[in-house]
């Protein structure tokens, strides 16, 4: 993460969040590196549909394409970016080896991860299959290959 935070001051960039099954823990791993501030302008944690909706998720795409989604996390990546007027949104989305009683819909071993390059209106995306038993693992997992993706996209 410290190698994104150097890339993004570097650049003159920023970068917000929207995460859903990972819970902040993207936020979290940016703002535990000096100077993030300089680079990181938001992070929203939106667990429920209601919410997501409410920081400006189309509703209409939750219900065509279900909230687990790359559709999804396509949407919070960019609403996350405009609503915040970063360089880069990143939308996470998904279940970490659990069903889930409110949405029924869905894989329950994948997450969705989108990054929004609002300068070139350009999305990154991956379909992360979970592997691990535990949530904090599979966390871990997404967090490494946003990593790599992220790093990547700033090169």
């Amino acid at each position: 993460m410290k190698n994104i935070v150097e890339l993004l001051i570097e650049k003159k960039k920023t970068i917000s969040t929207m995460e859903s099954c990972t819970g902040g823990a993207i936020s979290n791993y940016i703002t535990n590196i000096p100077d993030s501030s300089m680079v990181f302008s938001y992070g929203a944690v939106t667990y429920s549909n209601e919410f997501k909706i409410k920081m400006g998720v189309n509703k209409e795409i939750i219900d065509k394409y279900t909230v687990y989604s790359l559709e999804t996390a396509r949407c919070m990546a960019k609403t996350i970016s405009e609503f915040t007027n970063s360089s880069y949104g990143v939308g996470i989305t998904g279940k970490l080896k659990k069903s889930d009683p409110f949405n029924l819909n869905g894989e329950d071993d994948l997450c969705y991860l989108s990054i929004y390059d609002k300068e070139s209106n350009k999305y990154y995306d991956e379909i992360i299959k979970v592997v691990h038993d535990t949530r904090e693992e599979n966390k871990e997992q997404i967090i490494n290959i946003f990593v790599e993706k992220m790093i990547n996209i700033l090169k």
